[in-house]
């Protein structure tokens, strides 16, 4: 045969070229669906909640559900970051009690709210900050400078920092914050808590980065394949430094919002969150191996839990039982996304 008769056949064999009409490929529409797996649980648990009480719809309570899931809900959005980039970062839920303690421990007044009074008010924002950015920044050294493992990293960091707000505390619970360091957890704007805007404002804001940027594709990337995006000309390190970092301030700003809140910081705030937290991600569809899930879908999967937790209040269940009950609640909606996903949970 001919190469003009090969030619020929080679193109009759090919694929037809993707369509010119700036429509996405019928896979990536279906990527896209599978994002909103979890709104018809949301829609049915929402019709569950009105049924077993009138009060579920009525817009105060909403507000309340609201407000009290925008504080694990960065710390949510933090794990998704780092679960994306193939790794995980347990000591986020420390970070969430830390940040806010040490600049509690700094700020308040001495004596009157367990507290050195060294530093005016002002700086408590910036310090809880600041404690994210180093927190992060250590675990980076660690994990991306030295290699380590990042679950061990985290996890001995998990218990470091918790022992260092026991410490501080001296196991008590610091009050009488300056009104900055409460401000967020207060304020309201425009008929809504402010923690809510700015939960929704990051959420939006990670949405974009994630699905739209040059820095998310590098995070899929490096989840997928670290040494093939090495390869491609990523580069690992900085974007694996950069994530820890921005997750580490992330836990700082949602223990800030909930200090804010409740006027205090426990000497145990942010104990135990980490299990809701990943329990949150997996069931919004972010796999636990990296590369796979988005900021929607652990958004999704956060707020679908805490309405089940308000259902469960509004049925007077008793306390001892809704841990059960809300672990049960998880691996049901684990089993469903795998149904109407097609494949299981990494």
């Amino acid at each position: 045969m001919s190469d003009t008769a090969t030619a020929q056949a080679s193109q009759r064999d090919a694929p037809d070229p993707p369509p010119r009409s700036g429509r996405r490929p019928a896979r990536i529409r279906f990527a896209r669906l599978r994002d909103l797996v979890l709104v018809p649980a949301i829609v049915g648990i929402a019709v569950i909640g009105q049924l077993v009480s009138p009060v579920f719809l009525n817009r105060d309570n909403l507000i309340n559900i609201l407000q009290t899931m925008s504080e694990i809900a960065l710390l949510v959005l933090a794990q998704t970051l780092v679960l994306v980039a193939g790794r995980m970062d347990l000591s986020l839920e420390s970070t969430f009690g830390l940040a806010p303690g040490i600049a509690a421990w700094l700020t308040v007044a001495a004596g009157a709210g367990h507290g050195l009074g060294v530093l005016s008010g002002v700086w408590s924002v910036p310090i809880t900050l600041l404690v994210g950015v180093l927190v992060g920044a250590a675990n980076a050294v660690l994990i991306v400078r030295f290699g380590l493992n990042g679950f061990i990293v985290t996890l001995g960091m998990l218990i470091v920092l918790r022992g260092l707000l026991t410490g501080i505390s001296g196991g008590q619970t610091f009050f009488g914050l300056p009104s900055s360091m409460m401000y967020l957890g207060t304020a309201v704007w425009l008929g809504l808590p402010a923690s809510v805007w700015l939960c929704l404002a990051l959420f939006a804001v990670g949405i974009v980065v994630l699905g739209y940027t040059r820095f998310g594709r590098a995070l899929y990337a490096i989840g997928g394949n670290a040494d093939a995006a090495r390869a491609a000309g990523i580069r690992v390190e900085r974007v694996l430094t950069i994530v820890l970092i921005v997750a580490s301030v992330l836990a700082a700003l949602g223990g800030l919002l909930l200090s804010g809140r409740l006027a205090s910081v426990a000497a145990a705030q942010g104990n135990g969150y980490i299990f809701t937290v990943f329990a949150a991600a997996v069931i919004g569809g972010v796999s636990l191996n990296g590369g796979k899930g988005t900021v929607f879908g652990a958004f999704t999967g956060i707020l679908l839990l805490y309405l089940i937790q308000n259902v469960l209040t509004l049925a007077s269940v008793p306390a001892q039982w809704i841990g059960a009950l809300n672990g049960a609640i998880i691996l049901i909606a684990l089993v469903l996304s795998r149904i109407t996903s097609g494949k299981a949970q990494d």
